[in-house]
């Protein structure tokens, strides 16, 4: 197991890869389903720490493999097999999602021991195998099997009682940015040898799931209302407004390729890198609000139109606001103009509003109406750059 170079021509996503994405799939779904259960139900804010806390893990453990794959990915038999280890604690840690609601975390816990099992072995592997980034992926197994052990302790403490309920967030959030600290920690020896183009491809097939998770999200929304048996007029609104709205979001995501940009500022990839967990849980938050709204059309729920409005609209401008943010450490020029995010991301917020008014449909209508004018901004102020320079040319 050796490096592999920064500057690979044609690096692609592997097909292990993919696989590996698959389990992520069933892993986001569940979190996703339980959280619009919990916004249905009339708890969404009681949702919220299991969802981030759980999503949190399930992004985590995908990034650390994602970025240990762009540097040392061998696909070898070795190398496949400690990848179905880590395949088999998504699995688990997806089953532990709705008992994690309830504040239990023994089997999302265990999930998460078995991909650090599978990802400790190859950091410790390539650190045998790789004498020159030895001391880096040492750093990287010993940082990471200690934290195991906090997670460990953590629940062993809460088990018992030892660990009250109002300090089992605190404790969370200590640990996760213990996490966040190893790669820093780690690579400050030796950087690994990760590759911008590879990088930039698997956050946006991550992305790709995140938005077919909201599809699937949807549909299930739609057989929620279907079980009247009745297709209204709000119900067409909402699914349609929905459907364009996540297009839309597809759309905003690409409109910034950040290969190029991870290549020129590799220096700044941590902020680009962290800073998708925002833009992750948004998306995911996104399909969970929409899939109550358009189960509304045909069901009485407990949660009101305003919390329903909000359950879409919230995320929705966290996830505009995180786009132009995230991408803006390494793109010499935003794609999506500040004042244009930040002005739909305020006219989002400022929608649900109305909902006690014009009801939930109108709202959802709006929302998508709101994407679809940034979009059109953004290709209206491309044109206009591209005109820009071409008359520059023309006339030097």
């Amino acid at each position: 197991m050796s490096a592999r170079p920064i500057d690979e021509p044609h690096r692609a996503a592997s097909q292990l890869e993919l696989l590996f994405d698959l389990t992520f799939v069933v892993a986001v779904a569940a979190v996703t389903a339980q959280f619009a259960h919990d916004i249905a139900g009339g708890h969404a804010m009681d949702g919220l720490a299991p969802f981030f806390q759980v999503f949190f893990a399930i992004w985590w453990a995908w990034m650390n493999f994602t970025w240990f794959a762009s540097a040392y990915d061998t696909d070898d038999i070795a190398y496949r097999l400690l990848t179905m280890v880590q395949m088999a604690g998504v699995l688990v840690l997806a089953a532990g999602v709705p008992a994690a609601n309830d504040a239990d975390y023994r089997a999302v816990t265990l999930g998460y021991l078995l991909m650090r099992i599978g990802l400790i072995a190859q950091w410790v592997r390539a650190g045998i195998e790789d004498p020159a980034g030895r001391r880096t992926a040492m750093r990287y197994a010993a940082g990471l099997a200690t934290l195991q052990v906090g997670w460990l302790l953590r629940l062993l403490l809460a088990e018992t009682g030892a660990l009250p309920s109002p300090a089992q967030v605190p404790a969370f959030v200590a640990l996760a940015l213990l996490e966040l600290a190893v790669p820093r920690w780690a690579e400050r020896t030796r950087p690994t040898t990760w590759h911008p183009h590879h990088i930039a491809e698997r956050y946006g097939l991550f992305t790709i799931i995140l938005l077919g998770e909201s599809v699937l999200a949807v549909s299930r929304g739609v057989e929620g209302a279907l079980e009247t048996a009745k297709v209204s007029g709000p119900f067409l609104i909402v699914a349609g407004s929905g459907l364009v709205l996540l297009f839309a979001l597809w759309w905003l995501y690409f409109l910034a390729p950040a290969g190029e940009g991870l290549s020129n500022r590799r220096h700044r990839s941590y902020l680009w890198g962290y800073g998708h967990y925002g833009i992750f849980a948004a998306l995911a938050a996104v399909g969970a609000g929409i899939e109550v709204a358009v189960e509304r059309t045909g069901h009485d729920l407990t949660a009101s139109p305003l919390a329903v409005s909000y359950a879409v609209a919230i995320p929705l401008a966290a996830f505009i606001t995180l786009l132009w943010l995230v991408h803006a450490p390494i793109v010499p020029e935003p794609v999506v103009h500040p004042v244009a995010a930040l002005g739909c991301a305020t006219i989002a917020l400022l929608l649900p509003l109305a909902a006690p008014l014009i009801g939930v449909t109108a709202v959802v209508a709006l929302l998508a109406a709101v994407c679809v004018l940034l979009i059109a901004i953004m290709i209206a102020s491309e044109r206009q750059r591209s005109e820009e320079i071409t008359l520059e040319l023309s006339q030097g």
